[in-house]
């Protein structure tokens, strides 16, 4: 039998707030995918590509950790104590980068790229940053994990779309975002979002582990 939205909706939107604050930072392959749609080069594969490898590794980190934790039921609430507390600290620094002006910028200077080179870039951007392990296989794996069996595809399913609904808005929608992502402005309002949404995560993820105990 189908699960109604009620039941999976708040767990695919969880995931999706979760993705989504990890992802928006500024770092190497978010300004990789930012060059490649100012240049429109390659656009749709490297978008593509970093969106399925995140949904892949997502995947791995909740079917693995679920099947790691079945178990364990001691060592998932840890798990989910620590995550809220990794997602507390993390909105610490993401309020903490919002009193600092920053931007992100890709230029347009540099030679053209075939489309093996772009991909080989965008898969050493992705997979050969171990914060994506970190966040993608442990933090959002661990915290998926938590689910219900019946609801764990709803939060890959949130989780991913939020990947891959910012990875089209960086390639696909970069002649519009580029001056909006110079602005340091721009990026304090986004991380004092971010810091707040995860500090709502963290609590929501300590209640969880009580609730279990």
């Amino acid at each position: 039998m189908s699960l109604s939205l009620s039941v999976a909706g708040p767990v695919f939107i969880q995931a999706m707030f979760l993705s989504f604050g990890l992802i928006v930072a500024i770092g190497a392959q978010n300004a990789f995918v930012l060059r490649q749609g100012l240049r429109r080069e390659h656009v749709g594969s490297v978008v593509v590509f970093c969106a399925v490898a995140d949904a892949l590794l997502i995947a791995a980190g909740v079917l693995g950790m679920a099947q790691a934790l079945g178990n364990s039921p001691g060592v998932a609430r840890a798990l989910a104590v620590a995550g809220a507390c990794f997602l507390a600290v993390y909105g610490w620094r993401a309020l903490s980068r919002a009193r600092q002006p920053q931007s992100l910028k890709a230029g347009e200077a540099g030679a053209a790229l075939s489309l093996g080179a772009a991909l080989a870039q965008a898969a050493a951007f992705t997979l050969l940053n171990p914060h994506v392990y970190l966040d993608t296989v442990l933090l959002v794996g661990s915290i998926g994990a938590q689910q219900p069996a019946e609801l764990r595809g709803w939060f890959v399913a949130g989780a991913s779309t939020a990947s891959a609904l910012w990875f089209c808005l960086l390639g696909f929608g970069a002649r519009w975002l580029a001056p909006w992502f110079a602005r340091p402005r721009a990026w304090q309002v986004l991380d004092g979002l971010i810091g707040v949404t995860m500090w709502v995560l963290a609590a929501l993820l300590l209640r969880h582990a009580v609730a279990t105990a």
